[in-house]
């Protein structure tokens, strides 16, 4: 079963400095049918307006992905890690036991827009850890790069929690397949684009949520940005 989760329906505040989308409840939105999926809490979809961020704000017993779609994104936090996050980068922030950091966009004169993703962990008060990698083009067109996982195999980014994240840019007329194994469930999230997903049409903002099913066949009907999480 496919469960679409439009664009349109998730929570948006527009603050100037940010305009933002809440795929689940978050902050000032609360939607008692919209808690999360799985062990995914928090899908934003953010865009901070040039030289504008969060300042020093605290984190704990959380898995926060960042990915960047446009512009760059400058972060620091106080497990020591730190960096400028651009297009084709993923980081990975375990604040476990406990982290403060900051997120400023680091242009003075373009905006950047980027999906926050927070996954609870399956361990608690463990150490903050911090991690980037960037993952080229070549890896991810027409096909699902592993980007996130438990153990970071393939040289993804290693996450306290029994989730896979894959990331991918689909040419239109293309076409990749998922599949899960017996028990286990998934949510695709379409950042730009469109595709077909097991016959479903989502668009851009789009939401998944992907129940009982044994594959994914994701077809571009345009180039396409998307997220596909394995998720137990």
């Amino acid at each position: 079963m496919i469960t679409p989760r439009p664009s349109t329906q998730r929570g948006h505040f527009d603050f100037g400095w940010l305009d933002t989308f809440h795929s689940f409840s978050f902050g000032d939105y609360h939607d008692p049918d919209h808690m999360g999926f799985s062990v995914l809490r928090v899908i934003n979809e953010d865009t901070v307006a040039p030289a504008q961020g969060f300042p020093d704000h605290p984190h704990r017993d959380m898995e926060i992905i960042t990915v960047v779609l446009s512009g760059a994104l400058r972060h620091k936090d106080s497990s020591g890690g730190g960096g400028v996050i651009r297009p084709g980068d993923v980081q990975r922030m375990s604040a476990g036991r406990g982290v403060f950091h900051s997120e400023f966009n680091d242009s003075p004169d373009q905006p950047v827009h980027l999906l926050q993703i927070w996954i609870r962990p399956q361990s608690r008060n463990v150490e903050p850890r911090y991690g980037q990698t960037h993952f080229p083009e070549r890896e991810r067109r027409d096909a699902l790069r592993l980007v996130i996982s438990p153990d970071g195999r393939d040289g993804s980014l290693p996450i306290h929690q029994d989730a896979l994240i894959f990331a991918s840019l689909l040419t239109a007329g293309k076409a990749v397949r998922h599949e899960f194994a017996p028990g286990r469930k998934g949510w695709i999230q379409i950042a730009r684009g469109a595709a077909d997903a097991n016959g479903q049409l989502l668009r851009a903002g789009d939401g998944a949520a992907i129940h009982g099913e044994r594959s994914l066949d994701i077809a571009a009907a345009e180039d396409t940005e998307f997220l596909l999480f394995d998720l137990p």
